[in-house]
């Protein structure tokens, strides 16, 4: 068996690794590069392989940066199966489909300026006829229902508890009369996150393919992310103002719809109006309400004691579509509560937002996920007093208020409790999915621990195992 680390690897996004088995060849994960825009660009449109032979790909979740180049493999020549759960299979769709409207707008809006310097356009990284071809390509495959994939070959998705639908893949294979188990972890989870069930374990793993994105950070107990949500929410509703959110449209949106319930429902905060305005999140979040098979016990018993009530869905709670709807918010001066994508705040409807609401000093900005540098999330997030939005500058007198433990993926002492779960059987741990201070900051404390062979493979290398 050899692997070939393709993307994802020292560094996060982009995730794309290679696996070949009995002159088969499977890929895991075909996920969208995402940096600077030329190098992105770049990077995603050229494969290190022939996308003609391979004969399956496996989908971890639905995460752009899992998912986000499927259309691209489509376009350059890949027809065969892409297995993954139901629910990431009904996420996934939703989202290529709005990442090929996004290629189409950037090469359009591109093509504007070049006409008018004379260069010649530029075609987008895939389109939306590409995007609808590879949703015919998903093959559906439950939780824990082992398949063979191909000779030799067993798969088994099991859950990962890091968005609805994640799951780790399982590969039994059996190559040259030897049986080996290959563990990739996809993106693992937290413990008691609102909404899904907790991550599963690896049992009996001989190679482990393991993400690290916070391997050198520890996180806050969910607890107290959920109180210091509602202390935000409750002091700026108290003072007459709104509390705008720019939240990733999945996932991360409505775990946040589900802590304001909860509160809503429990007399913590006011009954006040809550708006999910982007249309992605809209849309993600009826897949959400779709696949309640994927929600834990807490949420299960919370939508029994709320009987005519779906779990996403109160009262108070408003999602919009049309931009009729968005654009009505900004004249409404009651208290509200409006979430609204991009997560880092640099597309979208949030930008609307912000812009009509970042000078009131009623107002809070309410910062729920890592800016990147040189996003205005992260301007916003280090608290700037001026900030640029739509080529024009604002004065922040809004306040601006940061949740640090939201994060859906693990940190570091979950990392190490997932290796340690299969530690007995443990031969090897590949590590992907971190940059390289998390992944060293992880391999030292493996190496402490006394596990000797953790490696964290450069791009395009090739291990055989």
């Amino acid at each position: 068996m050899k692997i070939t680390f393709h993307g994802a690897a020292q560094t996060v996004t982009g995730s794309q690794h290679l696996i070949e088995i009995n002159r088969t060849r499977i890929l895991l994960e075909c996920g969208m590069y995402q940096g600077s825009r030329k190098n992105a660009f770049e990077i995603n449109r050229t494969f290190r392989f022939d996308p003609a032979y391979i004969q399956a790909v496996l989908l971890s979740h639905a995460h752009i940066d899992h998912s986000g180049n499927l259309p691209n493999l489509v376009k350059s020549g890949y027809n065969g199966p892409i297995y993954a759960t139901p629910a990431t299979i009904d996420l996934a769709r939703i989202m290529l489909l709005d990442s090929a409207h996004i290629q189409e707008s950037d090469a359009e809006y591109v093509n504007k300026k070049h006409r008018k310097k004379g260069e010649p356009p530029v075609e987008p990284l895939y389109t939306i006829a590409d995007a609808e071809e590879t949703g015919q390509l998903f093959e559906p495959a439950d939780y824990d229902q082992p398949f063979q994939l191909l000779p030799g070959v067993t798969v088994r998705f099991v859950d990962a508890g890091h968005i609805l639908g994640s799951a780790a893949v399982v590969l039994d294979i059996e190559e040259k009369k030897k049986k080996t188990r290959l563990w990739f972890s996809g993106d693992i989870g937290r413990r008691d996150l609102p909404l899904i069930r907790d991550p599963r374990l690896p049992e009996d793993a001989e190679t482990l393919l393991m993400e690290c994105t916070y391997g050198d950070k520890l996180h806050r107990d969910p607890q107290q992310a959920f109180d210091e949500l509602r202390d935000v929410v409750v002091k700026t509703i108290q003072r007459g103002g709104k509390v705008i959110i720019p939240a990733f449209a999945v996932g991360r949106t409505q775990e946040i719809v589900y802590n304001l319930h909860q509160m809503i429902e429990s007399g913590e905060v006011p009954n006040i109006p809550v708006i999910v305005d982007s249309p992605l999140a809209v849309n993600a979040s009826d897949v959400f309400k779709a696949h309640p098979e994927c929600f834990d016990q807490e949420t299960r018993d919370f939508i029994a004691q709320e009987r005519h009530r779906t779990v996403l869905g109160f009262d108070r709670l408003v999602y919009t579509r049309s931009v009729e709807e968005s654009k009505a918010l900004n004249e409404r001066k009651d208290p509200m509560v409006i979430i609204s994508a991009s997560g880092m705040a640099e597309a979208g409807r949030i930008l609307h937002h912000l812009k009509n609401n970042i000078e009131n000093p009623l107002n809070t900005v309410l910062i729920v996920s890592w800016q990147a540098p040189n996003t205005l999330g992260r301007r916003l997030a280090d608290k700037e007093e001026r900030v640029k939005i739509f080529g024009e500058v604002y004065q922040r007198r809004a306040e601006v208020a940061t949740i640090g433990g939201l994060s859906a993926h693990a940190g570091q002492n979950m990392l190490f409790n997932y290796v340690q779960a299969t530690r007995s059987s443990l031969k090897r741990i590949f590590l992907v999915h971190g940059e390289p201070t998390a992944a060293d900051a992880f391999r030292s404390r493996l190496v402490e621990s006394g596990l000797e062979q953790v490696y964290y493979p450069a791009p395009h290398t090739t291990v055989e195992i």
